[in-house]
């Protein structure tokens, strides 16, 4: 079973969120929450808030166990860009780019995760036995000599 937890519109670069959720989304769900406990970056507040939300609407909406889910995906997409104006000299102005990203968390229950890497597993391949070296395998061809370039020789001065 797939359950989403979604924060749009949060007030911080897609890019700083995104460091955070790269460190979080190879873990598993209790050592992501511990983890996320101790990074000092604004953005473990914002990616712990939605991981406990998808947790919460697991445990209350689908009866779930919290030790059977597990992380399948953490996104972070670009969101609106709040633009804003910096004067400068020469009555000129800058332009600043205020951006926001929207945070999606896919948990998945391990039942699920472990059909999945069930099937991705081939099943175990039979030896071939080696094969036998034939006389014209062994029998290399030699290698060809370019030919020698042809020097003229230039006449000789009197």
């Amino acid at each position: 079973m797939k359950l989403i937890a979604l924060q749009k519109n949060v007030r911080q670069s897609p890019r700083k969120v995104r460091l955070v959720a790269n460190q979080v989304k190879d873990l598993e769900l209790e050592t992501a929450l511990r983890q996320l406990a101790v990074i000092e970056r604004k953005a473990s507040l914002v990616i712990l808030k939605v991981m406990k939300q998808a947790i919460a609407n697991a445990m209350n909406n689908h009866q779930l166990p919290f030790d059977q889910l597990a992380i399948k995906s953490i996104e972070v997409t670009p969101g609106a860009t709040y633009k804003r104006w910096n004067a400068v000299s020469r009555g000129r102005a800058h332009e600043i780019m205020k951006r926001t990203c929207h945070v999606k968390i896919e948990l998945e229950t391990k039942q699920a995760e472990e059909k999945k890497a069930e099937a991705k597993k081939p099943a175990k391949a039979e030896a071939k036995p080696a094969a036998k070296k034939t006389a014209k395998a062994e029998a290399k061809p030699a290698a060809k000599k370019p030919a020698a370039k042809k020097v003229k020789k230039s006449s000789e001065k009197k």
